[in-house]
C-alpha cells in the first residue's frame, strides 16, 4: 500500500463502492503518546486527551453536494461496507473500517462534501491502541502487525511536510469585513419580527496569509496542547478544535453536548469564575439562547430515541479563550422497521444543522443567514467527524477553525448567536475571541 497506489473515488452522480479488505491488529505496547507522534501535514485527525483516530493514505473516496449530500454519503458508505471484508478482533468504536467525514453546511455550498476511507488508521481509546490496514485483498494477503507497524511509519513519513521554519501571518478581511458584519448584524435585528425568528447565528471570516506554506501538523499540534478538552479535527485541509459534539454514537446510545451563550475571557475581571457565572449563568439573554439551542437539538432527537436525558440547567465549560454555557444530552436510539439502529451519520444528518449554528426556526434562520452572511461557508458549522461500520462514530461541529485554501493561505471562521438584545459591537468582539485558538495555533495572536 505505498502512497502511489491507486485510489478507488467516486463521483456525486454515479456514487460506487469498491470492494476493500480491512484488518485491525491491537497495538499493546503502544506509546503512551501515540496520537501525538503521529500528527502529520496530511493527516487525518479526529482527538481529544490523547484519545482518537489519526489516519494516512486513501483507500476510497467519495465527493459529493447539494441537498442529497448525506444520502449519497450513507448509502455509498452501506454499500462499501457490504462489499468489504473487515477482520476486526477488538470490535471497539473507531476499529475496523472507518471513514473520516466532513461535509458542508448549506446544501447550497459549492465545497464538496467528503468521505475518506484511510489505507492506515492509527486509535487509542481509553483502554487500549490498534492500528488498522484498508486496501484490496491482494495488498493485505497475509499481512502481519509488524508489517502493519512498518506501513504505518511509512504512511506517517509520506504524509509530512519537509521541515521549515514558521513563517509570518498577516490577517486580511474575509469575505465580509469587520464593519459589514456589525451592520448585518443590526439588520437581522430588525428582521426578527417580520420573518419570526428568535434566533440567528452570523458567521464571517478572516484570511490569514503565511510567508511560508503552512504545516497544518503544527496547526493541530499546537491545538492539542491548549485545547486538549476539545475535539481537535484534521480533514482534507480543514482543521479545528471545536468545543462542540453534534453526536457521538456508541452501540446505540446518542450523545451530544450543546453550546451556545459565550463569555471572552480576555476582557478585564472575565476570568473568574464569579465573572462568568453572573454574566453567563445568570444572564436572560445568554439562557435564552442556550434554551433554543437545547430545544432545537431535542425536538431532533425525539422521533429517533427513547430514555432521553438533558439538564434542567446548563454547566459553565471554561475553555482557555472563552466560557461557554453547556448541556450534555444523551438517549437511546430507537431501532427501525428492520431492527437497525440510526447511525453516527444518520444522527448527523438529522441534528444538523442545530440551532446553536444556524438559528430558530432553522429554516427561516437559514435563509436570512445567507442573505446576511454574503458568503460561503463551506465546511465551516457542517459536521466532521467518522462513522465506523458498526455504526459507532463521532460527529463534531466544525467550529474554531479554518480552511487551507492553498500552501499559503488559510481562511479562518467564526460566527455569534444574535438574539434580542444583541449588541452588534460586542458580536463582532466575540467573533475574534472565537478566532482566538486558531490565530494562537498560527502564531497570529
Amino acid at each position: 500500500m505505498s502512497a502511489d497506489s491507486p485510489v478507488l473515488s467516486a463521483s456525486a452522480h454515479q456514487p460506487s463502492a469498491p470492494s476493500l479488505t480491512s484488518i485491525t491488529f491491537e497495538y499493546v505496547d503502544a506509546p503512551p503518546t501515540l496520537l501525538d507522534d503521529s500528527l502529520r501535514h496530511r493527516s487525518l485527525v479526529w482527538t481529544r486527551n490523547g484519545h482518537g483516530l489519526v489516519g494516512f493514505g486513501t483507500a476510497a473516496r467519495l465527493h459529493t453536494h447539494g441537498e442529497e449530500r448525506f444520502a449519497r454519503a450513507r448509502a455509498w458508505f452501506a454499500q462499501l461496507i457490504k462489499n468489504a471484508q473487515i477482520t476486526d478482533p477488538l470490535n471497539r468504536p473507531g476499529t475496523g473500517l472507518v471513514s473520516f467525514g466532513s461535509f458542508a453546511f448549506s446544501f447550497t455550498s459549492v465545497f464538496e462534501s467528503r468521505m475518506i476511507i484511510p489505507q492506515v488508521v492509527i486509535g487509542r481509546d481509553e483502554h487500549t491502541a490498534w492500528i488498522t490496514l484498508t486496501g484490496t485483498a491482494e495488498e493485505l494477503n497475509g499481512v502481519t502487525f509488524e508489517q502493519a507497524l512498518n506501513r504505518a511509519n511509512k504512511a506517517m513519513a509520506d504524509a509530512a511536510t519537509a521541515e521549515g521554519s514558521a513563517g509570518s501571518i498577516k490577517l486580511t478581511s474575509g469575505q465580509l469585513t469587520a464593519g459589514s458584519y456589525v451592520q448585518a448584524v443590526k439588520k437581522a435585528l430588525g428582521h426578527f419580527d417580520e420573518r419570526g425568528i428568535s434566533k440567528l447565528v452570523l458567521a464571517r471570516d478572516v484570511l490569514a496569509h503565511s510567508s511560508t506554506p503552512i504545516d497544518l501538523s503544527k496547526i493541530v499540534h499546537a491545538l492539542t496542547e491548549r485545547y486538549g478538552n476539545c475535539w481537535t479535527y484534521s480533514v482534507d485541509g480543514l482543521v479545528g478544535a471545536t468545543p462542540e459534539m453534534l453526536v457521538r454514537v456508541t452501540d446505540g446510545l446518542a450523545e451530544a453536548r450543546v453550546l451556545a451563550g459565550t463569555l471572552d475571557r480576555a476582557s478585564q475581571g472575565a476570568d473568574e469564575p464569579d465573572f462568568a457565572q453572573h454574566h453567563l449563568f445568570e444572564d436572560p439573554k445568554q439562557r435564552n439562547e442556550h434554551q433554543l439551542a437545547i430545544d432545537s437539538l431535542t425536538d431532533s432527537l425525539n422521533p429517533i430515541s427513547h430514555g432521553m436525558s438533558a439538564p434542567e440547567e446548563p454547566f459553565i465549560l471554561q475553555l482557555p479563550n472563552v466560557w461557554h454555557l453547556a448541556s450534555d444530552v444523551r438517549a437511546q436510539l430507537r431501532a427501525d422497521a428492520t431492527g437497525a439502529l440510526p447511525s453516527a451519520l444518520d444522527v448527523a444528518e438529522i441534528f444538523h444543522p442545530t440551532a446553536a449554528v444556524c438559528g430558530t426556526p432553522t429554516k427561516k434562520a437559514g435563509v436570512l443567514l445567507r442573505e446576511l452572511e454574503g458568503m460561503d461557508r463551506g465546511p465551516y458549522a457542517g459536521p466532521v467527524g467518522w462513522v465506523d461500520s458498526r455504526g459507532d462514530g463521532e460527529f463534531g461541529i466544525a467550529l474554531r477553525g479554518g480552511i487551507l485554501e492553498d500552501e499559503k493561505l488559510m481562511r479562518l471562521y467564526a460566527g455569534c448567536g444574535i438574539v434580542p438584545g444583541s449588541v452588534p459591537e460586542d458580536e463582532l468582539a466575540e467573533s475574534w475571541a472565537k478566532m482566538r485558538p486558531m490565530r494562537q495555533a498560527l502564531g497570529a495572536e
